[in-house]
């Protein structure tokens, strides 16, 4: 059997249905029409989502990275750090997309982790009774966060890094889709926050860009006509505020372009330049 085309239209669907809509049968509906048969929506379907059997490329019993699983007072996280590391560690906190904390943010962790920082991979659907193993269930519980108290419990993860006793003091924060949208409201409340990534992720409310401190890193996908809609009024609110941010838009790709197990969106040359420059980014400012 050929692989199934994929186009940019299922693409954009499937965006509208797992960041807008949420209705999947709505959704299953419109791919049906798009693909042109029930059967062929349904293998294209799995080269839009994110395959959680592809979403180890660190093993979680790598040798050398010490892991644990913690729990801060009820708000549970996945922490990775190398083993054996001389000396305190730079520390970053890794958000999670709008399907809660997956094996995929797991092995972005890990990832970290191999690149010489302790790395916390938070579960911010903790107060909902922590991250479900379907999808669909994720996505509407976290539409049901209270959005102050999920940047308080953000502030709690990273006071929590910045005191460890492995860590040098210095605390990053990387988000992705949901958790970049995240990275950049913590950033204008956060009074722990050294430095910020943002992956695809909406920008904050442009009338408290002046609280920020941490300087951003923002990478954008050049088809994510969603999320880039808010780029322009940003990077203008940012400028004219003094802040030190820089912007990477990387063209001809789509939404969670980062997301190795979604096959569709995945693309390796823009992920591995985007990865080299976060962590060059954050070795520069938490040093």
């Amino acid at each position: 059997m050929e692989k199934p085309i994929v186009t940019q239209a299922m693409i954009d669907a499937f965006d509208e249905f797992t960041h807008v809509t949420f209705d999947r049968r709505a959704f299953m509906s419109r791919l049906t029409a798009l693909t042109g048969s029930a059967a062929a929506a349904a293998a294209v379907l799995p080269l839009l989502s994110a395959g959680q059997a592809a979403a180890q490329t660190v093993p979680a019993d790598d040798a050398r990275l010490t892991i644990e699983e913690v729990d801060l007072n009820g708000l549970k996280g996945y922490v990775a750090r190398p083993k054996g590391a001389a000396g305190k560690l730079p520390t970053v906190l890794v958000i999670h997309e709008n399907r809660g904390l997956t094996p995929h943010i797991r092995d972005v962790t890990r990832k970290l982790a191999l690149e010489g920082f302790m790395a916390l991979g938070a579960d911010f659907l903790s107060p909902l009774g922590g991250t479900p193993a379907n999808e669909d269930e994720a996505r509407t519980l976290i539409g049901k966060l209270d959005s102050a108290q999920t940047v308080a419990n953000a502030e709690k993860y990273l006071d929590w890094l910045s005191m460890h006793p492995r860590g040098n003091g210095k605390t990053g924060a990387m988000g992705f889709c949901w958790g970049g949208g995240q990275v950049n409201r913590i950033a204008t409340q956060s009074k722990a926050l050294d430095a910020g990534v943002a992956y695809y992720g909406a920008q904050a409310p442009l009338a408290d860009v002046p609280a920020i401190q941490a300087p951003l890193m923002l990478h954008y996908a050049g088809l994510d006509a969603r999320i880039n809609a808010g780029i322009e009024a940003y990077s203008a609110a940012l400028t004219a505020a003094g802040k030190r941010f820089e912007i990477h838009i990387y063209d001809g790709v789509n939404h969670a372009f980062n997301n190795d197990t979604s096959a569709a969106r995945y693309n390796k040359e823009a992920a591995d330049l985007a990865w080299r420059r976060t962590v060059d980014f954050f070795k520069a400012n938490l040093a």
